[in-house]
């Protein structure tokens, strides 16, 4: 008799992007840019108090983030980057081996990991052409064994955002019966108008909980912050379900700080919106198929040619993701990144 889960043999693993020394890393989405300076100083100034447990509760930067957010504190929990309330809401939905949990494929490839570790049956639902969540037949999929929806606008690693009116229509046909979670944790990349803002629908869904995250726009990757904003219950049982001290002493001091700052961090965005759309330009130009994207990365729909790219982009000294079969994504950096990457695109083209 085996000691440990059979069915954890055919788990998928999480695939981080690669670092090699002396090559340039696109592939994991990060920003180019350290922390801000006020937060290297809050984080220096909290690791004095690392003899210590960190506060349970988050007390602190719970009240910041209902300031920040414009809700009560009631209504957020904190968890060890936005992965781990992902897990957490599966742990908390899920508690049959008949339940699923439904979403978008090819989508954040975290969403089968944490459905399998708990014990839920996945029911995927291909993007459309277009490389965006087709949320009609999301809603179809939605069954009486369903408990959790993942909705990732923008998609990772494909880049399209969700429309607020496309995403009302489905939380109108998925009903209040099944939890939503809504993954925003590109959220401060959106430039498009029309895109979904989780926060300005969870007044009128009990069941939506909205996904945000500190590690891009705020840069603090190698943190771990994350938080969830919902209704009442559905926070109380994430809270439940989180391990004990999981966001560190540090941690929580340095989104404390991001917060005070986001008016700073976030302007430092601007560049980044503004190299998106030019590697994007560059790459259709070179005869790639690219999506439109919201985020700070950019797809690649190369198929069966994802692995070859991504080898020749390493021949280049340039680091990128490939999803074998699918597709290559492409973190969008400071304008000389983004140029040694187009050259190795055109390369691979030409």
């Amino acid at each position: 008799m085996s000691l440990i889960r059979a069915d954890l043999d055919t788990l998928p693993a999480y695939v981080p992007g690669r670092t090699v020394p002396g090559a340039i890393k696109l592939a994991s989405n990060e920003v180019a840019l350290p922390p801000a300076a006020a937060v290297l100083d809050a984080i220096a100034a909290a690791a004095h108090g690392g003899n210590r447990y960190p506060d349970l509760a988050a007390v602190s930067l719970t009240e910041r983030l209902a300031h920040f957010c414009g809700v009560d504190a009631e209504r957020i929990a904190v968890g060890c980057g936005s992965v781990s309330l992902c897990q957490q809401l599966v742990n908390s939905t899920c508690r049959e081996t008949t339940d699923e949990v439904v979403f978008a494929w090819r989508s954040f490839e975290a969403y089968p990991i944490v459905t399998q570790i708990g014990g839920a049956v996945q029911r995927t639902v291909p993007l459309d052409g277009e490389f965006r969540h087709d949320l009609d037949a999301m809603a179809a999929a939605v069954g009486p064994n369903t408990r959790l929806v993942f909705v990732c606008s923008p998609n990772n690693p494909t880049g399209p955002a969700v429309t607020d009116a496309e995403f009302r229509r489905f939380l109108a046909a998925v009903g209040p019966d099944v939890v939503v979670a809504l993954d925003e944790a590109y959220f401060e990349f959106v430039t498009d108008p029309d895109a979904v803002n989780g926060r300005t629908l969870i007044d009128e869904h009990p069941n939506l909980v909205v996904l945000r995250t500190f590690s891009k726009a705020y840069r603090l990757a190698g943190f771990r912050v994350g938080y969830a904003l919902g209704a009442p219950p559905v926070i109380e049982a994430l809270r439940k379900v989180c391990a004990p001290f999981s966001v560190s002493v540090p941690a929580q001091a340095a989104a404390i700080a991001s917060i005070d700052h986001s008016a700073e961090l976030m302007a430092d965005l601007a560049p980044i919106v503004e190299e998106r759309t030019r590697v994007r330009e560059g790459l259709l130009a070179a005869g790639f198929t690219v999506p439109v994207t919201q985020s700070n990365f950019v797809w690649l729909a190369l198929g069966d040619a994802a692995a070859p790219f991504a080898a020749h982009c390493m021949d280049h000294k340039v680091v990128v993701r490939p999803f074998a079969g699918d597709g290559v994504r492409v973190t969008v950096s400071h304008s000389e990144e983004n140029d040694a990457f187009l050259a190795a695109a055109r390369a691979f083209a030409g």
